[in-house]
């Protein structure tokens, strides 16, 4: 369903980068252009905040200019550190933190954006909408969200149809949009 938007309608976005990263690159071979991405999820109302939840990982490979252009481009960033268990496996999870933060700041909002496809967050999209009575809109790559976070949402948002989102990154380093 698709819902009217108005200009005054306050947004807050919640961006699960890690999930954005491997479907973008999973599916597309791509990276995700983020300034794109806001604007194209604001479609002209009023940002209030927004959160990027990011992993730092153990191998450095070029994640701080990342982080740093995320920053620059109004991203307010949570970080947190891989975590390495002593069987060698590897977790990273923002789950809780990214819920936890849109509860808190839910009252300044009229429309939460949930940029994940992980139907963990179906909870919280009932939540938002049935007990805090905010349009939930989910933005993610179709092929790679839970039906049931599509189904729970006021809206959903198929990145894989939304202009200049991604980007294709030649062998020479230049960017394609696709």
């Amino acid at each position: 369903m698709i819902l009217t938007k108005y200009k005054d309608q306050r947004v807050g976005i919640f961006i699960d980068v890690q999930n954005l990263y491997h479907s973008a690159k999973n599916l597309y071979g791509s990276r995700v252009n983020y300034k794109e991405l806001v604007k194209n999820l604001l479609a002209g109302r009023k940002l209030v905040r927004i959160l990027a939840y990011v992993v730092r990982s153990d191998s450095q490979t070029g994640e701080g200019y990342f982080f740093e252009a995320l920053s620059k481009s109004g991203i307010e960033l949570r970080e947190k550190e891989i975590q390495v268990y002593a069987t060698g496996v590897k977790k990273a999870n923002w789950d809780v933190g990214m819920a936890v933060d849109a509860i808190r700041i839910v009252n300044s909002l009229d429309v939460v954006i949930l940029v994940t496809g992980d139907g963990d967050f179906v909870p919280l999209v009932e939540y938002l909408k049935w007990g805090c009575g905010k349009i939930v809109e989910v933005a993610a790559f179709s092929n790679t969200t839970s039906s049931k976070l599509k189904e729970s949402a006021d809206n959903f948002i198929d990145l894989g149809n939304t202009p200049g989102v991604v980007f294709k990154i030649s062998k020479e380093g230049k960017t394609k949009r696709i």
